[in-house]
């Protein structure tokens, strides 16, 4: 099967991520259990800091997860769409860029 960029962005094909997915669902599952343990502190009545300083560690943790992701996605998938050339290397450099922009605003 070959791989396909159409202009949406999606992509066909082995993701960049594949070879960490399990990491990534570990530590994804982690951060969901960090959420229920939130909703829990603040049903509880926690101390507001306390609660904060939670969610400053869940954050850190989704943040990893997007870093992550990031690099995997820059050192497959925008690395091959480079080697190709044309359309598909400008698409995949953009969507790069995005990704980045939207990063750094949240």
């Amino acid at each position: 099967m070959s791989e396909r960029t159409d202009v949406a962005g999606t992509h066909d094909g082995p993701h960049g991520y594949i070879s960490n997915k399990d990491d990534y669902l570990k530590r994804l599952r982690r951060i969901e259990g960090q959420a229920r343990g939130l909703q829990g502190m603040v049903d509880d009545e926690k101390y507001c800091i306390d609660i904060l300083t939670q969610v400053s560690a869940m954050t850190s943790a989704l943040q990893s997860v997007a870093l992550g992701l990031l690099n995997d996605h820059l050192s497959h998938c925008v690395v091959d769409a480079a080697a190709a050339g044309g359309a598909e290397a400008d698409l995949k450099i953009k969507e790069a860029s995005d990704a980045i922009a939207r990063l750094v605003r949240s």
